[in-house]
């Protein structure tokens, strides 16, 4: 087993968490420019008051987009090694609840598995969960394969 492998397999299943990001209209607005979903319900908070959210909530993929950042954020060991690192995919993803315009998130996330597919090239699974401050049910729950190449 490589060195790096090593040290990737010693965080299997240890949970990390980010820090809070808040998630405000600002945000929301910006996203929708980027995308061209300009929903009411994400962007009109008059027209989003009258509905079951109460205001304007973020975009689903707006959060599922801000993991990497929210990742980049985490108590999770970096190895300085890294040269670059990749997104391969989701192999399962869920909204589970809304963002409201001025909620901060967080990702919790904890890694399943690591394997190195060639040398210097490594895929990992992370099960993540994108938490809502004050709330029990979470916004997002995912599992997120990366690969990166030292």
């Amino acid at each position: 087993m490589s060195d790096v492998l090593a040290r990737l397999q010693a965080d299997k299943g240890v949970t990390h968490h980010s820090d809070w990001l808040t998630v405000d209209q600002a945000m929301i607005n910006r996203f929708a420019d980027a995308t061209m979903d300009w929903q009411h319900i994400h962007v009109d908070p008059e027209r989003a008051r009258e509905t079951r959210f109460g205001g304007t909530i973020a975009h689903g993929f707006l959060v599922l987009s801000l993991l990497s950042h929210l990742e980049e954020k985490t108590t999770a060991a970096r190895l300085p090694d890294i040269k670059i690192g990749v997104n391969y995919g989701f192999d399962r993803v869920r909204f589970v609840s809304p963002v409201k315009a001025g909620s901060r998130i967080r990702s919790v996330s904890t890694l399943r598995s690591v394997k190195e597919k060639n040398p210097r090239h490594f895929e990992q699974t992370q099960d993540i969960c994108v938490e809502i401050e004050g709330q029990d049910k979470p916004a997002v729950v995912a599992t997120w394969v990366t690969q990166f190449f030292v």
